[in-house]
């Protein structure tokens, strides 16, 4: 298992930022929770503490199917969400107005990454419906190829639902 010191993404060096506004993102969460619980590309979820054993919710833009969600690490191994399901990967989702139970995988291997990636593209950043749906149609390739070399350093987590 990676211990996140070697070959780390150097958006890594700014994880004290999510944790600096971790209450207002928190208070943004709860305000808008019926619009984040059904949206297309965002997913709620839920881990439990490494250290507390209490819930920890979190919001990040995801790939969907019916069987499975991917998320990537935008801050590597420093994300505390990662950190609590590498110690226990028993997960909840909030997806489509639903809570489901599921098992997350952190996916580590290069090869792995950039095929998951290529079959479920998402764009991190613009996890919208209109912004998304030009970033895979008309600039798809582009967006694809931009993805897998993104994923190098980071974890892939596929949670089984």
């Amino acid at each position: 298992m990676n211990d996140g010191s070697a070959n780390e993404p150097r958006a890594a060096r700014l994880h004290f930022i999510p944790r600096a506004i971790r209450r207002p993102q928190s208070a943004l969460v709860n305000a808008l929770r019926g619009y984040f619980s059904r949206a297309p590309g965002w997913v709620l979820l839920t881990t439990t503490g490494r250290r507390t054993g209490l819930e920890r919710e979190t919001l990040l833009p995801c790939a969907r199917s019916d069987r499975e969600i991917i998320v990537i690490s935008t801050y590597g191994w420093r994300s505390d969400w990662i950190r609590n399901l590498r110690k226990n990967p028993s997960v909840t989702v909030t997806r489509d107005g639903a809570v489901v139970a599921g098992r997350a995988e952190v996916v580590e291997d290069p090869a792995r990454k950039r095929e998951i990636v290529s079959a479920h593209p998402f764009f991190p950043p613009a996890p919208f419906r209109i912004v998304s749906a030009l970033a895979l149609s008309v600039f798809g390739p582009l967006t694809t190829a931009l993805l897998r070399r993104w994923v190098s350093p980071r974890p892939v987590v596929v949670i089984h639902i």
